[in-house]
Order: C-alpha cells, then structure tokens, then sequence
C-alpha cells in the first residue's frame, strides 16, 4: 500500500495541505504550489464528491495535470533514443498514449488520497531548468522524499520528470519500453500502450 501512495503522490496531484517552511520559494516552486492548489480545491469540491462524479473529478484534475506537466518532454525523454527516428505523426500519436498511460497509473487513482501532507523545501534554477524538493509526509509518520524536474517555457515552468526516493519516473520508464523495443519492435509497444487504453477505456464506460 505504502508503494501506491508513493506513486501517487509523488505525481504531485493529490497532496494535502502544505506545511510552512522557510526555504525561500522561486517561480518554479511558486508556480508548481499554486497548480496542486487548483488540485486540492477539485477534491475538497462538494460536487464532485458525489457519487457517480468520479469520472468528472478525474477529467478535471487531468485538466490541470495537463497545465503542470510536459508530457511531450517526458515521453521524448523515456523513449529516449527511440525518439529521434520517430516521425511527427508517430510522435505525436506515442506522447497522446503516454499521456493516456500516466492518467491510468496515477491520475485515475485519485481516490487514494488520504490526507497526507507535503513539505516544501525549496527549488534551484540552472538557465531553463528548475529542480524542486519537497518532502510528503504520510500518516504514519514516514518521510518520503520528492523531486520535481521542472523545464520552462515561455513563462512557464513545467514538470517533466519526478524522482521519488531517488527513483526517476522517467528513468522507470526508459527502462520498460527500451526492453520491449529490444525485445520486439517500437510497433509493438505501440500496440500494448493502445490496448491497455482500450481495455481503461472499456472499463470506464461500464463504472458509468
């Protein structure tokens, strides 16, 4: 259990309130806290905890998932050396199913959330990049330590990996779909990421 809530929370979408610290804050912290803010008030929405709003709280917390994350700078970097032979159609067509993959792995699993709280512990700037620390503290007391890599554009800083106790999603991932392109072909990674989609998708319809 405490393997999920990691997960989950280590995305950033579903932390409770946060607790003062006296690190001095930059743009790309101030921006990530003012996003999961947004967050908090989707879950605290009386509305959306209704029953049978399930799917509408996760369509709307994806929504602001989508203003925090770069999800076609993380899919770019977990495919890693596979991207650069891809064409744009196939481009854009593998960063729409790993968007699809995140939302099922831990967006969809909102449901989890149960009060735990995060520390912010400050960020650094290097040019165009960001790092920010924080620390999730669980109700059992453990201290879990959460990294943001943060990337910025225009005026905007966004996420594009999360290093979770020293582990990187994006480094995760890299791993898994390097193996089943050595293993078999880019095709057929492609395949199983749509029908893992179908598969949500069908089972979806049917909680509706």
């Amino acid at each position: 259990m405490r393997a999920m809530v990691v997960a989950v929370l280590g995305l950033g979408l579903l932390l409770g309130p946060w607790l003062a610290t006296h690190a001095k804050a930059g743009p790309p912290l101030d921006q990530l806290r003012a996003q999961i803010d947004r967050v908090i008030k989707l879950l605290e929405d009386p509305e959306l905890k209704r029953d049978g709003r399930g799917k509408d709280r996760r369509t709307a917390v994806r929504k602001v998932a989508d203003e925090i994350f770069d999800f076609e700078e993380t899919a770019k970097r977990s495919l890693a050396r596979h991207w650069q032979p891809r064409s744009a159609a196939e481009r854009n067509e593998f960063v729409r199913l790993f968007a699809a993959l995140l939302e099922r792995s831990y967006i969809s699993k909102i449901e989890l959330y149960g009060g735990e709280k995060i520390a912010y512990l400050g960020d650094q700037t290097d040019g165009d990049q960001a790092l920010v620390r924080t620390r999730i503290l669980t109700k059992g007391g453990a201290e879990i330590p959460v990294e943001y890599r943060m990337l910025k554009k225009a005026e905007r800083w966004l996420v594009y990996d999360v290093i979770i106790e020293g582990v990187s999603l994006v480094a995760n991932y890299r791993t898994q779909f390097n193996k089943i392109i050595q293993t078999s072909s880019y095709a057929e990674l492609v395949k199983r990421m749509k029908v893992k989609q179908d598969e949500f998708i069908e089972a979806s319809t049917k909680k509706s």
